[in-house]
């Protein structure tokens, strides 16, 4: 049999029949969802990719992160859970309302799915191979115009079909979009690093740089299974697939952040918006020639039609990448807007009506490509340069060119006056820095009011189970919940704390909604605890906190807790659960704090 396999510019190539099926694959997954250590994780997924050829590697990466194609493209299903149960109900000659009776009973539809797979006996197709079920699925997600939706449900009601139970109950969470495999992006680098390599460090940071500069998962594994290492280091930038964001660390004060970064630093507003990243290319279909991503690599180019409108007037290039920070406006009174404001432009329907009740601008503070150049191994002030000879005016995009600063005395004052206006702080960054990809280093540091010596700067932490409420809370489904911050050394997450208060009532039944989808039975595999809440949560809800100080704590695995802590708002649009605050991060807050060494 042959099949065409999903190229990255939508072109076909005929390949040999793989070996790989869908129900190995799926018996893979169902162990990563019943293993709890990351090092078992690895393994299981280094036995698995030991088994697949250079033809499906791609098809499997992308299945492993729960998708039809790589994070950054925007390939969606447009299947509602009630579409969903019509397809299983179809399926397995049930009634919809017999798949919501089981689906209310389970809390979960891929358990729904191996129940009804499983009374049915029906596992004739189990074999079929990984790249006609991958093409299957992304076929049902490309399904555009009229009457789509039913031939949507046609197609997913034969893919589900003919599978086993477990392959079943794997396949129906991809449209669903609540894949419970535990591992992340670190965790299957590491198995491609172990399963086709000799497993050092130093080759898996060569991995993570080249995931770094391109976002493809699939064409990562495919480039290190034809290529090897030497070919996975020849992988560049190319504009259309984002570039994962540089991201900042925390220093406590002005005198000391000056010494960290050589003496001098240049300097850029701190805006509380949302990252986008701009991509132009002019050789592209009218249309086609800009995409905007987040900062967690999810397309958002129809959301903000006046960004697209902006880049293609205001960049004098023919080719480009830029970072930049999204935030809503006044044009009346030409202020900036809080970010739950600018977060309400994050839809997919009435975007006309929203542009005009809530205008978008965006601060444009670096450039990592121009004109077929990638920049990222340039000086920082080279880039700035280069940008601010890029863009010009500033009607909706705004270069920020900074200010390089040589004393204290000066950095003091900017940050003044940058709190004075109501901003964030400052990003302050080395002077000869590269933008190194994906990183998190002291080549750019935050400068917020946690300087000021009190913690008043929040946290990023990630939702990690609940606790049913007593009393009122019971009918709101959630007492407190346990989070924690991300454990970048171990790909993990941590415990920090729990937290009960800074939710009104509405909020509190909509962290139920949000958690519904990721409850977990036990707990998640990158989970490390030793506190037990009343209902696991798949490391998946990224919320702001805000807490007086943080101490010492033997009872919370992040070693440290946090003190009287209140939720501020969801911050799981743009931020993945690995951009959370993370343990170092945490440890350097809690020296910063006044009279506090760390123990």
């Amino acid at each position: 049999m042959i099949f065409s396999k999903f190229g990255r510019k939508g072109q076909s190539r005929t390949i040999k029949t793989p070996v790989l099926t869908f129900a190995v694959l799926a018996q893979c997954f169902e162990q990563l969802e019943q293993t709890s250590s990351r090092k078992q994780l690895t393994t299981v997924l280094a036995d698995l990719l030991g088994q697949v050829d250079a033809d499906e590697i791609a098809e499997v990466s992308y299945l492993l992160q729960g998708r039809a194609a790589p994070l950054y493209e925007p390939v969606e299903f447009g299947l509602g859970e009630r579409s969903i149960e019509k397809a299983v109900g179809q399926a397995y000659g049930v009634e919809p309302t017999e798949v919501r009776e089981r689906y209310g009973r389970l809390g979960d539809l891929g358990l729904v799915v191996a129940e009804l797979a499983a009374q049915a006996g029906d596992g004739t197709a189990a074999d079929r191979p990984v790249r006609q079920v991958f093409a299957e699925l992304r076929a049902v997600a490309d399904l555009s115009g009229p009457g789509s939706a039913e031939r949507k449900l046609s197609g997913l009601t034969r893919l589900l079909s003919g599978l086993d139970p477990i392959s079943g109950k794997h396949l129906v969470r991809i449209p669903l979009g609540t894949s419970r495999l535990g591992v992340g992006d670190a965790t299957i680098l590491a198995a491609f690093t172990q399963s086709r390599l000799g497993g050092t460090k130093a080759e898996q940071q060569a991995l993570e740089d080249a995931y770094n500069r391109t976002s493809d998962l699939g064409l990562l594994g495919e480039t290190l299974w034809t290529q090897g290492l030497d070919g996975v280091k020849t992988l560049q930038v190319m504009v259309g697939r984002p570039i994962r964001p540089q991201l900042a660390e925390r220093l406590p004060d002005v005198p000391s952040l000056l010494d960290k970064l050589g003496g001098r630093a240049h300097v850029q507003l701190k805006f509380d918006g949302v990252r986008v990243q701009l991509h132009l290319d002019r050789s592209q279909p009218r249309g086609e020639q800009v995409r905007l991503f987040s900062r967690s690599l999810e397309s958002m180019t129809s959301m903000f039609p006046e960004l697209v409108n902006g880049v293609l007037e205001q960049v004098q290039a023919e080719t480009a990448i830029l970072d930049a920070e999204a935030l809503a406006y006044n044009p009346l009174s030409d202020e900036f807007l809080p970010f739950q404001e600018t977060t309400r432009r994050r839809r997919k329907h009435g975007i006309g009506e929203m542009q005009a009740e809530l205008p978008i601008k965006a601060m444009v503070f670096d450039m990592m490509y121009r004109d077929g150049q990638a920049l990222l191994d340039r000086p920082l002030v080279d880039r700035i340069a280069t940008l601010t000879s890029t863009v010009k005016g500033n009607e909706v995009l705004q270069a920020e060119p900074g200010e390089v600063i040589h004393d204290a005395e000066r950095l003091e004052l900017v940050f003044e006056e940058a709190l004075g206006r109501g901003l964030e702080g400052l990003v302050v960054k080395r002077v000869d820095s590269p933008y190194q990809a994906g990183a998190r280093n002291f080549n750019w540091v935050k400068l917020k009011k946690h300087s000021r010596g009190a913690l008043e700067d929040t946290i990023d932490c990630v939702m990690l189970g609940y606790f049913l409420g007593r009393g009122k809370r019971v009918e709101l489904g959630v007492g407190a919940l346990l989070v924690g911050v991300y454990d970048q050394d171990n790909d993990e997450f941590v415990t920090v704390t729990r937290i009960g208060t800074g939710l009104g009532d509405e909020q509190w039944r909509e962290v139920a909604s949000r958690a519904a989808p990721f409850r977990s039975e036990g707990k998640p595999a990158r989970v490390r605890s030793t506190i037990a809440p009343s209902v696991w949560v798949e490391p998946k809800i990224v919320l702001e906190v805000l807490a007086d100080e943080i101490t010492i704590s033997p009872n919370h695995t992040a070693g440290y807790a946090l003190r009287f802590p209140r939720v501020i708002r969801f911050r799981d649009a743009d931020k993945r659960p690995e951009d959370a605050t993370t343990l170092r991060e945490l440890v350097e807050l809690y020296k910063q704090q006044p009279g506090r060494t760390l123990e």
